[in-house]
């Protein structure tokens, strides 16, 4: 199998280790090559949280190079374009829309950047990008928290992932405390669904 890499930006709280746990798992039912990173950041509620996940049969370390991302899966604006040195043309940018601003800015009296700036520092790197409505849509779910289950559907409908969508399933029932799983489906599935509506036109 050729590679497959995917890199997740987002802030702590936000799931995002537990998304790629979720992933790993899912990919090793399916029998392929995959390699998670180590958190890169601060792990803290609030604190930048990175993490890389590489599939392939060539794949032995876990580090994307610059450029290298085929998906890079967002859960916060901001540190989505931190992401962006792992991005290229060929990436897909999945992210969810929903701001979470770091106290730095607060600290130096810095604006959170607009929506429009953000797009556009997004397509200096790929014209490839879809944004969601994480929050809205695991409220809609049944549980603001959801988020990354969002985002992990999203992530299922993609042209070319190497994961079975029952397979990450399968491992997110696994992985998510069993009085949450219902709600983490759900979930998972307006991702998906709203992510494939939106794939057909980038």
């Amino acid at each position: 199998m050729k590679q497959f890499n995917i890199v997740l930006a987002g802030v702590g709280g936000q799931g995002t280790l537990l998304a790629a746990e979720i992933i790993g798992t899912a990919a090793v039912r399916d029998g392929l090559n995959v390699r998670v990173s180590e958190i890169h950041g601060m792990a803290q509620r609030g604190g930048a949280v990175t993490s890389n996940v590489r599939m392939g049969d060539d794949v032995l370390s876990s580090m994307i190079i610059d450029g290298g991302a085929d998906v890079l899966l967002g859960f916060e604006p901001l540190e989505t374009i931190r992401g962006l040195k792992c991005a290229s043309q060929k990436t897909l940018v999945i992210m969810s829309s929903e701001h979470i601003p770091p106290s730095e800015l607060a600290a130096r009296n810095v604006p959170y950047p607009s929506d429009e700036e953000i797009r556009a520092n997004i397509r200096l790197f790929t014209d490839k990008v879809i944004v969601l409505k994480a929050a809205a849509l695991a409220k809609e779910a049944g549980n603001n928290l959801a988020q990354n289950s969002v985002l992990l559907g999203a992530l299922a409908a993609v042209e070319g992932f190497p994961v079975k969508m029952e397979s990450l399933l399968e491992a997110l029932r696994e992985l998510v405390p069993q009085r949450h799983v219902d709600v983490n489906v759900r979930a998972f599935i307006l991702g998906t669904k709203t992510a494939k509506q939106q794939l057909n036109h980038v």
